[in-house]
């Protein structure tokens, strides 16, 4: 099974897009004491995925040629 490139695998880019979610919205101060951290995260958690986010992927037809080997045959 051969890796592809970092730039096209999306689960990371959804990961640091949550990432990024979670350090603007909830991580944005100083939060002294580690239990308040884990209940901050947690509760951002939970509203978070309360709220269902899609990710829409458009990829051009130049793409889709240069890109043809990734996707599988069906």
């Amino acid at each position: 099974m051969s890796r592809s490139p970092i730039a096209i695998r999306p689960w990371l880019v959804m990961a640091e897009t949550q990432l990024s979610g979670l350090s603007t919205q909830c991580l944005n101060r100083r939060i002294a004491e580690r239990q308040t951290l884990i209940k901050e995260v947690a509760a951002w958690e939970i509203s978070r995925n309360d709220k269902p986010a899609n990710a829409n992927w458009p990829f051009t037809a130049v793409a889709r040629v240069k890109l043809k080997r990734l996707y599988p045959v069906i």
